[in-house]
């Protein structure tokens, strides 16, 4: 004969059905997790009481009660929700006004919850003026209605709860039981969108979120900055893609809409909010759009030095480190700190994180690009309305200065010639003279009248220098548009003669010049390589040149290093090229 067959026990097996009922909820299954339930005589308890609750998360259950799942469900939640409503404290540790007041508050989410079912002595009507504990403590002390003291979880009205300190965990340290439920609720409620919105199959089908997928929901909920630009990003986090990709934490792609990260990298949830902020900047300042003929790996380490420079003043998350940043290039636009590494090309370009995923050549002429762009560029635009409307914190002007920028058209480089002209050479005003009459009119021929004159010595000092780069290799319809408005703006300023100086492998001097006469004066010689500090030693040096006239230079960018001795001075060169040194004066992109 087989020996005895072990005998299951009914209770437990009932209490352990009505466990797994709320560790399949979604509001407290998390709770669940970090608490821990003792369903033995490890407590002694009468045969009325159901159970109870430490702030450490313990729970002890009576094993002696015989009860359904659905009964164990709700005595469960009712302890749960205890930790998770911050029921249990210090200062109130035995106060049984205290206790019946978070009872009723804990039974009132249960009836929203719709968890078990409540036993025969807790199932008694609610009362009213239960959705607050402090208030309810406070009426309560006054008036001690006994119909607020039948809905603890222990016999006899006494307290289903006690202090006994903060629950450490050795992962997580201090165990936040509220945040945890806020955490879970959240999640829930998700979930239920999802299902509803039919992206879920199944409701209760929800993951939990990880920390990059919580710094992304973050942006949406929270930051409305950025929020637009995020909503129209697919997070993508699939570490076989990454490592194809060789992506060593995050990555941009505008044309795939499309922000890529490395799971496998150990942040914190602050410094990914940090890390996707800087790509969805990346997308929304439009930076692909901006590289032009520039060199992409350095064009991307400018654009990560302003960034992280924002994002620091802004105090969205927390920077990791090794990230690019450095202070004394704050306040600068992502041009002039390109300008600026690129006198050490080599150096920046290794120190590159890659982090912008260049489309295809031809992508850009495609209609989806002109979607993208007008898109990303409505996007940011709203998001700094909205922030700016409800107060929502403090933006650096430089990058509030270029989000306005992207919403406008660019002003053309030859208005912005027209205004350096207008800084430097004020209007002349006419003056009356008789030392050289006017014309007499013959109704009074012999009534002299004056004529209107410049005085010879407001036009003595205005004059500037031209230094103009004839070596062959800039675009000749470039060359010929900027020395147009060169002439253009004199005569319009009344800039009779200016000096010029065309520069190749060596200096030829032209000397004075009327203004009109330089659009149609201009040789090409020698085609060698472009030196143009010996035609600003000319100038320099002399003797009928003012010491303060300002110098323009015109050149395609291919020079060594100039000194113009302090001059006041401005650039034009042809759009995508960059000066091999930090210009100290204004540059005028020619295009």
């Amino acid at each position: 004969m087989k020996g005895k067959q072990k005998q299951l026990n009914p209770a437990q097996e009932a209490f352990k059905a009505g466990y797994g009922m709320v560790r399949q909820n979604p509001a407290l299954g998390s709770l669940l997790e970090w608490a821990e339930v003792h369903f033995n005589d490890s407590y002694p308890m009468s045969k009325e009481d159901w159970a109870w609750v430490a702030s450490d998360g313990q729970i002890y259950a009576n094993s002696h009660r015989r009860a359904a799942p659905q009964e164990w469900a709700y005595v469960l939640a009712h302890c749960l929700l205890h930790l998770a409503l911050g029921h249990v404290r210090e200062d109130r540790d035995g106060d049984p006004v205290w206790n019946a007041a978070c009872d009723c508050v804990a039974v009132r989410y249960l009836a929203d919850l719709h968890i078990g079912t409540a036993p025969g002595e807790l199932a008694n009507p609610l009362p009213p003026n239960t959705r607050e504990e402090e208030n309810l403590y406070r009426w309560l002390k006054e008036h001690r209605d006994p119909a607020y003291f039948r809905f603890s979880t222990m016999s006899g009205g006494r307290a289903d709860m006690a202090w006994r300190g903060e629950a450490r965990h050795w992962r997580i340290g201090v165990v936040d039981w509220q945040k945890i439920f806020a955490g879970s609720l959240r999640d829930a409620l998700r979930a239920a969108v999802d299902y509803a919105g039919g992206v879920k199959t199944e409701p209760g089908t929800h993951q939990k979120k990880g920390r990059i997928q919580r710094a992304q929901e973050w942006f949406l909920s929270s930051y409305p900055l950025l929020g637009g630009v995020a909503a129209g990003f697919k997070l993508v986090d699939d570490p076989l893609a990454v490592q194809r990709m060789n992506i060593p934490v995050a990555a941009v792609s505008v044309h795939m809409r499309e922000i890529y990260v490395n799971s496998a990298v150990k942040m914190t949830e602050q410094e990914w909010r940090f890390v996707l902020a800087h790509e969805y900047l990346h997308a929304a300042l439009c930076h692909e759009q901006r590289l032009g003929k520039r060199d992409p790996e350095l064009w991307n380490a400018a654009c990560d030095y302003v960034i992280n420079q924002w994002l620091r003043d802004m105090e969205v998350g927390t920077m990791p480190e090794g990230l690019l940043y450095d202070p004394e290039l704050n306040g600068l636009s992502a041009e002039s700190v390109y300008d600026l590494l690129a006198a050490n090309m080599r150096k920046y370009r290794r120190m590159a994180r890659h982090d912008i995923l260049y489309g295809p050549p031809d992508w850009q002429g495609s209609k989806d690009y002109v979607d993208l762009d007008a898109w990303c560029r409505s996007a940011i635009q709203r998001g700094l309305d909205y922030h700016e409307a409800h107060g929502r914190g403090f933006l650096p002007s430089g990058l509030v200065e270029e989000i306005r920028a992207l919403s406008q058209p660019p002003i053309p480089w030859d208005v912005k010639l027209a205004r350096w002209f207008d800084e430097r050479f004020e209007p002349l005003e006419k003056r009356r003279t008789y030392a050289r009459l006017s014309r007499r009119q013959s109704a009074t021929p012999d009534i002299p009248r004056p004529s209107y004159r410049y005085e010879d010595a407001a036009q003595a000092g205005r004059t500037f220098g031209v230094l103009l780069d004839t070596s062959g290799s800039m675009d000749r319809a470039l060359l010929a548009a900027a020395l147009g408005a060169v002439a253009s703006y004199s005569a319009a300023r009344d800039v009779n003669r200016v000096r010029v100086v065309f520069c190749d492998a060596a200096p030829y001097d032209q000397g004075y010049m009327e203004a009109a006469d330089i659009a149609g004066s201009v040789r090409v010689q020698g085609r060698g390589g472009t030196v143009l500090q010996p035609g600003v030693e000319l100038l320099e040096h002399a003797p009928d040149f003012p010491k303060e006239a300002p110098v323009l230079v015109i050149t395609d960018c291919e020079c060594d290093r100039l000194n113009l001795y302090g001059r006041d001075h401005a650039f034009l060169v042809p759009r995508g090229k960059s000066l091999p040194f930090p210009p100290k004066g204004p540059v005028f992109y020619l295009e």
